[in-house]
This record gives C-alpha cells, structure tokens and sequence, in this order.
C-alpha cells in the first residue's frame, strides 16, 4: 500500500458518493498529498479512473482486496 495523507473510507456507499466524498476530501487537501478511499461499490473503479483522468489528479493505485476497492489519489 502506497504511503497516504488522509483516508476515506466510502464502504457502503454507492456511485456517486465516493466520488463525491473524494472530490470533498481533496478540496481541502494541498497538493501532491495523498488520499486513500476503500470503497465496496464495483462501480467504483471506472468512476475513479474517469475522475482522475477529467480531474487532473493522479490515480496512483487501485486494487482489489476481497470485496473492497482501493483507490490512492494524489492531489493535482
């Protein structure tokens, strides 16, 4: 697991509130710092490669871990 700055845990949460408790987190984060969400919904993966990609931050890890998805971001 990559070092991180600030963790999400959006388990349970269905799209698109991970993306948008993310976005939230992120906001008030400087920038280069890490978040790490873990998150159940399958959806999540697609949604988070998109955000990073329409987002400008950088999707640095997403992996899978018996039903839960982990996702480090680093603040553009």
């Amino acid at each position: 697991m990559t070092d991180f700055d600030e963790l999400l845990d959006a388990s349970g949460l269905n799209c698109p509130l991970p993306i948008l408790r993310a976005k939230k987190a992120l906001a008030s984060m400087a920038s280069g710092k890490v978040l790490h969400v873990i998150a159940t919904d399958p959806g999540s993966v697609k949604d988070f490669e998109s955000f990073a990609r329409q987002t400008g931050h950088e999707l640095m890890e997403s992996k899978e871990e018996g039903n839960k998805f982990q996702f480090s971001i680093k603040k553009a």
